[in-house]
């Protein structure tokens, strides 16, 4: 059984998906070991994480297939995998899934921006007209060699385009044979409860603290009619606060001694890794 049926199972209970985001392998096992049954790859963090740099299309579909693997081989969870346009034409959305199915991505999310692309709660996106993204779609569905590995259909035409639009283009898109649908960036609740009510899909939602959309509990998300929330950058503005704390400490007091209780020990940070099992191998094999 592909992973993917996990998220197809809950999709099917009607319970909905929570899946944290993760920018790295280690943040992706910390998602599976507090417990949550599914992690998102973000191409946010990921640019950040590997290129210090912001979210406007800049990783090619090589480096971001790299770093599922490296991320699919540190969980045992389903990974919900952002693969932006696709990194080109429809002939390159083929590939790419191709590609990310091999590196392990469960679900792989596709969009239908202009590529470069930016993040979509940022303003000046621009969008390809809905017939090449169906197109796209179609690619995308005939690359799959596994038929638990979903497709997500994401529109970004709200704000180019209007809230009417990207209806529009979420029933197309699901009709072309999407498995999910992602409406971007709704900026109120009343756009977010019309998204599940006017779309005849499964319905991921986004929630980005300090980005467009309003940021709701999973248990509310649920009672709206969503299938899946991701929250992609909770961990990562998290740690890049903590981060900035630290060093700013460093700094100004020449030392770290003020906030150790505030970091994760030597020893706990061990049983994140799961160093105990390196050292249960060492000994199987005589290291």
């Amino acid at each position: 059984m592909g992973k993917g049926r996990i998220i197809k199972q809950y999709i099917e209970r009607k319970k909905i998906l929570v899946s944290p985001g993760a920018f790295n392998s280690i943040s992706a096992k910390m998602v599976e070991q507090a417990g949550f049954p599914s992690v998102y790859l973000t191409g946010y963090g990921a640019a950040a994480n590997l290129l210090g740099a912001p979210d406007i299309g800049l990783l090619s579909m090589s480096e971001m297939v790299k770093h599922l693997k490296y991320m699919n081989e540190a969980v045992n969870i389903p990974i919900i995998a952002d693969a932006d346009t696709g990194y080109g034409n429809a002939l390159n959305v083929y590939r790419t899934v191709k590609e990310y199915e091999k590196a392990g991505a469960a679900a792989i999310q596709l969009e239908d921006q202009t590529w470069p692309k930016r993040c979509g709660h940022m303003e000046g996106k621009e969008v390809i007209s809905a017939e090449e993204m169906v197109g796209k779609l179609k690619a995308a569905l005939d690359a799959r060699d596994d038929d638990d590995t979903l497709i997500i259909a994401r529109t970004d035409a709200l704000a180019p385009l209007g809230f009417d639009e990207a209806i529009r283009r979420a029933n197309l898109y699901k009709e072309t044979g999407a498995d999910i649908i992602f409406v971007e960036a709704p900026p109120d609740i009343e756009q977010l409860k019309r998204i599940p009510r006017e779309v005849n899909a499964p319905i991921l939602a986004n929630m980005i603290e300090g980005g467009k959309t309003p940021v709701l509990s999973s248990k509310q998300l649920e009672e709206m009619g969503f299938a899946i929330v991701i929250y992609p950058l909770s961990a990562l503005y998290m740690m890049t606060k903590a981060v900035k704390d630290v060093l700013t400490e460093l700094k100004e007091k020449d030392t770290t001694q003020g906030m150790v209780d505030k970091m994760i020990s030597f020893k706990e940070f061990n049983e994140i890794v799961e160093l105990s099992k390196i050292r249960e191998n060492e000994k199987k094999y005589k290291l």
